[in-house]
């Protein structure tokens, strides 16, 4: 379940409901379980802040189940995407969402103004519940399994058994540039990630402007964000953006590819849309 949050600048307060029922994607059914979580606002500089930052065991003992915690922080000064996540062993795959903090009222962006923004959140997804896996896998003294799916906002793609009506969609127009505000909240994976026939702008990277820079692929590591220009410059049609992992180690790894669609505005569903070429899992190269 991917929760999403913009911030904009000032004072951040939001109370956390620790509650017992543990949601499921695709599945209908909820299971009843008991959770003991913390938020974690990751990249958030917490100025006289610290016990705000939501590690457990660190800067606060968990939130049981059934319970209530107030985060109260400021966000002053500060600017960007971010994002935050359960951070609890590996809850942290289970609830996560962006934090998005506008640049001070009146200040323009570094580059051209973008017709619109959009977030993408890129994370891993298990069939089965995280904690019963990885506490199995410790008692046994295997590595736990590699996730089932990878997501883009929660969504498997097409390319994932029965999953075609889960599929994250962003429709443009024809000659207008957008902002996508990306994050790798997947668990373990570095991802490559591309849209077909797109040429992406770098702009911003972990809440910092970059010297912009133009790339058909980026590789984001997980916990990482990455803020892009994209200009609808391509004949009209249905685009994949696509992700899947790097990975250069002989160690497991799901390496199963997750598609969204950039859609031009006013052509059909029914147009197959193009895959773009992502690099081979190993291509250090990209990397």
């Amino acid at each position: 379940m991917a929760m999403q949050l913009d911030s904009y600048f000032g004072s951040f307060f939001l109370c956390i409901f620790c509650f017992s029922w543990f949601l499921s994607f695709p599945a209908e059914a909820a299971v009843r379980k008991t959770l003991y979580v913390s938020m974690h606002w990751h990249g958030l500089k917490q100025f006289l802040n610290g016990w705000a930052d939501g590690p457990a065991y660190i800067t606060q003992c968990p939130i049981k189940t059934g319970h209530s915690y107030t985060y109260d922080f400021n966000v002053t000064g500060q600017r960007g995407t971010l994002w935050w996540h359960a951070h609890i062993l590996w809850l942290r795959a289970t609830v996560y969402g962006a934090i998005v903090i506008m640049p001070k009222e009146g200040t323009m962006y570094p580059f051209p103004q973008p017709h619109r923004e959009t977030k993408i959140i890129l994370g891993e997804w298990w069939n089965s519940d995280v904690e019963t896996l990885v506490n199995r896998a410790n008692k046994l003294g295997i590595p736990p399994p590699t996730s089932d799916a990878h997501t883009i906002s929660g969504k498997p793609g097409p390319l994932f058994p029965c999953s075609s009506k889960h599929t994250f969609t962003m429709e443009v127009e024809a000659g207008k540039t957008y902002l996508l505000r990306i994050i790798n909240a997947a668990l373990n994976d570095e991802l490559f990630f591309s849209i077909g026939g797109h040429n992406m702008t770098v702009v911003e990277i972990d809440a910092v402007y970059t010297k912009p820079f133009t790339t058909r692929v980026i590789l984001i590591a997980p916990g990482q964000t990455t803020n892009v220009l994209i200009k609808a410059d391509q004949p009209p049609s249905r685009y994949f953006m696509a992700a899947r992992p790097f990975m250069d180690a002989p160690v497991p790894v799901d390496n199963k590819t997750v598609t969204g669609i950039l859609h031009y505005k006013g052509i059909p569903n029914t147009v197959l849309p193009s895959m773009p070429k992502l690099p081979a899992p190993n291509n250090t190269n990209v990397a």
